[in-house]
């Protein structure tokens, strides 16, 4: 379906709009507004008017992106969207921070364990070492000990032969009392 005379003027000057508005935000990016200036000449249609019918493939018209208009506000919008995106990288940066912040603590935190793990190994070292002197101090007097366990056992053998030898000389004198 072709478009009309009137049809077409509009959807071409849909076409011609967005390089004024893009000329508006070029120059609003740029620091200046474009009421600010206004020696400059507004920018000349890129493409002539096209006229229905005037196409060389018989009848067949081509269509052209339509572009909706910008918004007014856009400088606002894109302010508005500026300002949100410098709050969530704040925020971002801030829970970065409290992160970093949470391991010094928590590093410290270990590190103090650990000294604290230190002191009662020294502790442990020292009172192992101290232990061992006194074994070594002990151990002489431990000996004798052992000698002497060694002579009990060894009288207390004797007593029990002795005891034996003289239950048989009792047994032997009754015998002989009997007689």
């Amino acid at each position: 379906m072709a478009a009309t005379g009137d049809e077409a003027a509009a959807m071409d000057s849909i076409s011609r709009e967005p390089a004024a508005v893009s000329a508006g935000l070029i120059a609003a990016s740029s620091g200046t507004a474009a009421a600010e200036r206004p020696d400059d000449p507004p920018e000349a249609p890129s493409s002539a008017p096209k006229k229905p019918g005037a196409n060389s493939d018989g009848g067949v018209e081509t269509a052209e992106e339509a572009v909706e208009p910008a918004e007014p506000d856009i400088n606002e919008l894109c302010s508005d969207m500026f300002e949100k995106m410098a709050i969530f990288l704040q925020g971002e940066l801030t829970a970065t921070c409290e992160d970093y912040l949470l391991l010094e603590n928590m590093n410290k935190l270990t590190s103090l364990k650990y000294m604290e793990m230190k002191d009662i190994s020294i502790n442990i070292s020292r009172n192992l070492q101290d232990l061992n002197n006194k074994y070594a101090s002990l151990q002489p007097y431990l000996d004798q000990i052992n000698k002497i366990e060694e002579q009990v056992s060894s009288l207390e053998q004797a007593a029990y032969k002795l005891d034996a030898y003289s239950k048989k000389l009792e047994a032997r004198f009754k015998k002989l009392e009997k007689r």
